[in-house]
């Protein structure tokens, strides 16, 4: 079994006025694998990710990083987040120095490191966000996807072993998504652990490697995203399935692609090999589901 980076061990935590954002939940993230937390609006997902990065701490039960208890004293809580980076959905909640560089730079300066080494950090992480040429620009004139790279940016340059995202598609367009999406195909072949929120199944059942599902700040489901993202309780929990595991379970039980002998499609580009494999034409295709 991969071995876990982070993990939250009966996890309870509740707002002012007994608000409970989390009851008892532990959940395991392995490292160097891509995860996906999926719940409804209100079912713990961004609590779960303060909790992972140490910005909350838990009233009962305790976070651990790489095997050990996470230490909230000052010593503690700057080892958990140099290591756990997070980005949070609306980027002007992270945005607060007047340039690109300014912000990239503020997390590097603060641990305190050589000049040098904080310009080859923040040079490399305008690189890998496709930033380049534009450090010196006020953070109020950005995009919203500019702005939301240059928060990655800001993260990247403390050369975190775990990158966590809270919905990072949110506001993109598809041009830009399918960017986003090869930078964090990247940074997961670097070696990197990613954790992303998402209300996208499609997105999940075809990115995750693993999918840890909460309902009422409670722990649903978890396990591979290929296994969780097929369970009925998860469908019915969610309101839906993803498209591609429906689609191919009907391709299947109607005869037109039969056992492939492997896994099943999870994406687009699996599941057009699949047909291209069986020799299936789209009109035979939709011929049949008429």
């Amino acid at each position: 079994m991969t071995e876990a980076i982070l993990q939250l061990e009966e996890a309870s935590f509740c707002y002012p006025g007994n608000i409970t954002a989390l009851d008892g939940l532990s959940a395991v993230f392995a490292h160097n694998r891509r995860s996906a937390v999926l719940g409804r609006n209100g079912s713990g997902k961004t609590t779960l990710f303060s909790l992972l990065n140490g910005l909350q701490r838990p009233r009962q039960g305790r976070v651990l990083f790489e095997g050990e208890p996470v230490r909230y004293d000052r010593q503690g809580l700057l080892k958990l987040r140099q290591a756990v980076g997070m980005v949070f959905q609306d980027p002007n909640c992270q945005l607060f120095s007047a340039s690109i560089y300014e912000d990239i730079s503020f997390g590097p300066l603060n641990l305190g490191l050589p000049e040098v080494e904080v310009r080859t950090r923040v040079e490399r992480a305008l690189w890998q966000m496709k930033l380049e040429g534009m450090e010196h620009r006020p953070t109020h004139s950005l995009s919203f996807g500019q702005k939301k790279r240059a928060c990655i940016a800001g993260v990247l340059a403390m050369q975190p072993k775990v990158l966590i995202l809270d919905e990072p598609f949110a506001g993109l367009d598809p041009c830009m998504a399918a960017e986003f999406m090869v930078i964090l195909e990247e940074l997961y072949r670097e070696g990197a652990t990613l954790i992303i929120a998402t209300h996208d199944l499609d997105l999940a059942y075809a990115w995750a490697d693993d999918s840890v599902i909460l309902q009422d700040g409670r722990l649903l489901a978890q396990g591979t995203a290929e296994d969780v993202l097929q369970l009925e309780a998860v469908h019915a929990e969610l309101g839906a399935e993803p498209l591609i595991a429906q689609f191919s379970r009907l391709l299947a039980e109607s005869g037109i692609t039969g056992s492939s002998g492997g896994s099943p499609p999870r994406s687009r580009g699996d599941l057009q090999k699949l047909l291209q494999a069986k020799k299936v034409d789209v009109t035979d295709v939709s011929g049949r589901n008429q």
